[in-house]
């Protein structure tokens, strides 16, 4: 299994927040991903590649190709705000290996940079969605499962597939607190609404 990490530049943060937001159910984590590094103007400062990511190129308007990639992104907080960064990409590994491989690359990298502390987001599918959706949680330990709670969630019973789970275990292992945050969703289209339930969190 290959998986490269490429990082233009190493910044230098305050006790940074990680946000991991690839697509998944409803694509929930991947619209809130792209919403925070538009709205906080956030800079690319790595990219990832993987042997485990889809075999297929992705076309564009004016016929050019894009691999499948993950990217890291950072945003140096103003007036008192954590630095943050965001792990977004266009997919995720489709491996069991791959996943954990993935995502150990990418606490290598943050834990480089000094991040204590890690958000994983995503939907959770459910077929009928209160009006506004329900907030569901699980976290590293019971502090941080506090802070989590205090967000208006619930606390999430069940299994949490895919890089939003794995990263909250691999995490804890490391000695970093993570929590994640799941939104009721249908899962059959890119839910909008419960990205912005996510998002008022």
């Amino acid at each position: 299994m290959v998986c490269v990490v490429e990082v233009f530049e190493k910044p230098k943060l305050r006790d940074p927040v990680l946000i991991e937001a690839l697509p998944g159910i409803g694509f929930v984590a991947n619209i809130a991903g792209l919403h925070l590094i538009r709205e906080l103007k956030a800079e690319r400062f790595a990219e990832i590649h993987s042997s485990a990511f889809q075999d297929l190129a992705v076309t564009i308007e004016n016929g050019r190709t894009r691999s499948p990639l993950n990217e890291l992104y950072f945003y140096k907080g103003k007036n008192g705000e954590r630095d943050i960064i965001v792990w977004y990409g266009n997919t995720q590994a489709l491996t069991t290996a791959g996943q954990y491989e993935l995502c150990g690359r990418v606490l290598d990298v943050a834990k480089e940079l000094n991040c204590k502390y890690v958000i994983t987001l995503g939907g959770y599918r459910q077929e009928e969605v209160k009006t506004p959706p329900q907030m569901y949680c699980a976290a590293s330990d019971h502090e941080t499962l506090e802070e989590a709670l205090a967000l208006g969630t619930k606390i999430m019973v069940g299994e949490i597939f895919g890089i939003a789970g794995i990263t909250v275990g691999l995490a804890k292992l490391r000695g970093v607190k993570s929590f994640s945050l799941l939104v009721d969703t249908l899962g059959t289209h890119p839910d909008v609404n419960a990205t912005r339930t996510l998002l008022s969190a």
